[in-house]
């Protein structure tokens, strides 16, 4: 016997899907991005400059998305031979389901498919969630950004994935 379908009966709107998908980020995510980023960072990106990274060579940019929201970004550049994670963020009704490891995982993914020495990234000395969810990927601390962040003057933890932060620039 055939499960019996219910529902749009085939017509109209496809039923919204709602497991986290990851997927390249588009202009019209800018204010989504923006939005999520205002509210989870003391110093949030101009939306400028989040038109600014988007699509550019060397860069992944994406957004994971549940049903047609987006709930969370990675933006990553590739500097001489090493990919700088340069902002994360999840929306906050979002944290704690692994919408953060899913972005990062992608990430890492599209970043290794580029022969590359690692991945490196500043994240504040409190935010301790995030350097769980760093050191889970294999990030080791090398070292402290004393002031790094302008709003209260924090310092900034400095991460590495492979490679040795040494070599950068010296041609091998």
């Amino acid at each position: 016997m055939m499960a019996r379908v219910t529902g749009h009966g085939g017509r109209g709107k496809a039923p919204v899907e709602h497991r986290p998908r990851i997927r390249a980020m588009r202009m019209t995510d800018v204010a989504h991005v923006h939005a999520i980023d205002s509210a989870v960072s003391a110093i949030p990106w101009p939306r400028h400059m989040l038109h600014a990274e988007l699509g550019k060579s060397g860069t992944i940019d994406i957004v994971c998305v549940i049903g047609n929201e987006v709930v969370g970004f990675v933006l990553a550049s590739r500097y001489a031979d090493v990919w700088h994670v340069l902002n994360v963020g999840v929306r906050p009704d979002h944290w704690r389901r692994g919408i953060g490891r899913l972005l990062m995982a992608e990430a890492i993914t599209r970043g290794d498919t580029v022969a590359n020495l690692g991945y490196t990234l500043e994240v504040r000395v409190s935010n301790t969630p995030a350097i769980a969810l760093y050191r889970t990927f294999g990030f080791i601390d090398r070292g402290v950004r004393p002031g790094y962040y302008s709003d209260n003057n924090e310092d900034a933890l400095i991460m590495w994935r492979g490679g040795d932060p040494d070599d950068v620039g010296d041609g091998r």
